[in-house]
């Protein structure tokens, strides 16, 4: 996956930290910044592609993007099923 929707992203002018943070609230602050980010999906799936476990990418936390795994996961299995 090419890298260079990263410099269009809405993170690249806030602190880093902000995108891993240590309690919900700052999950919460982070996703906001998110939410009206012009490369939100292409995050999201390099994230996931990569196997980032930590931080918020494309909006979504570590809790959310492995729901997203298992849901691919399982309809992968149907279709391959099917």
């Amino acid at each position: 996956m090419d890298n260079q929707w990263m410099a269009s992203g809405k993170c690249q002018s806030v602190a880093p930290e902000t995108f891993f943070p240590s309690d919900g609230l700052g999950v919460i602050r982070a996703q906001r910044i998110c939410a009206s980010c012009p490369v939100q999906d292409e995050c999201l799936e390099y994230a996931i592609e990569n196997h980032i476990d930590h931080g918020v990418w494309g909006g979504r936390s570590e809790r959310e993007r492995r729901r997203i795994i298992r849901a691919r996961r399982g309809q992968n299995a149907v279709l391959s099923v099917s």
